[in-house]
């Protein structure tokens, strides 16, 4: 009895392991990360986070869906009393072990109040933005992903005075896994912000920012 039962295991068995080595290993899936790593999220997973820092605090929510990652934010700025709110997408377009590399593009509204009393060089006004960037993701351990960062917003005026803003901010950070699908980021950018204002010069200056933030998976 045992011989059939033996043959019959290896009718099934076989065709499939052949199958598997053709399609070669498995795409290791991230256990960890909710903030910004993994550079786009699992199939079917599902992230909120909330961070604060310096000049903006805010939240967001992540889904991960066939390779793609679908996200939407909203931002405070409290240096110049701004609300930000964006929806985006990402790609993995690179993936190697635990690096994957993911450019991103996100369309929202900036409703700035135009207040100087942080940032004298502020404007107010309701611009469109548009946000090309890169997101690279490389977990070095079970608890710990290293993250860079790559934005370019740029702002438009809706109102035909010329205003805008452009920005140009790289850096990076690490994102550490708490425990129970929680996970703290530390994170920083430095670059150069170009703007101008309704009816004046265009200006240059230094741009940053910084994140200390916190998140969960829900799925």
């Amino acid at each position: 009895m045992t011989r059939p039962v033996f043959l019959l295991a290896l009718v099934f068995a076989l065709p499939a392991r052949v199958a598997a080595q053709e399609a070669g290993p498995a795409r290791e899936e991230w256990s960890f990360g909710t903030v910004v790593a993994p550079a786009v999220l699992p199939d079917g997973v599902t992230a909120l986070y909330g961070y604060v820092g310096v000049p903006e605090m805010g939240g967001g929510f992540r889904q991960g869906i066939s390779g793609f990652e679908l996200e939407a934010r909203g931002r405070l700025d409290y240096f110049r009393l701004a609300g930000i709110f964006e929806v985006g997408a990402r790609r993995a377009v690179v993936q190697e072990g635990p690096a994957t590399f993911a450019p991103t593009l996100s369309l929202g509204l900036v409703l700035n109040s135009g207040s100087a009393y942080l940032d004298a060089d502020n404007f107010g006004g309701v611009l469109l933005r548009i946000t090309p960037g890169l997101v690279v993701s490389w977990r070095v351990s079970d608890t710990v992903a290293v993250v860079g960062l790559l934005d370019a917003p740029v702002d438009l005026g809706l109102a035909p005075t010329g205003a805008r803003r452009f920005q140009v901010l790289t850096g990076g950070g690490a994102e550490f896994y708490l425990g129970s699908g929680i996970t703290l980021l530390m994170a920083g950018q430095l670059g150069v912000e170009s703007f101008k204002a309704p009816d004046e010069p265009n200006q240059v200056r230094p741009g940053y920012q910084v994140r200390l933030g916190i998140g969960t998976r829900l799925f």
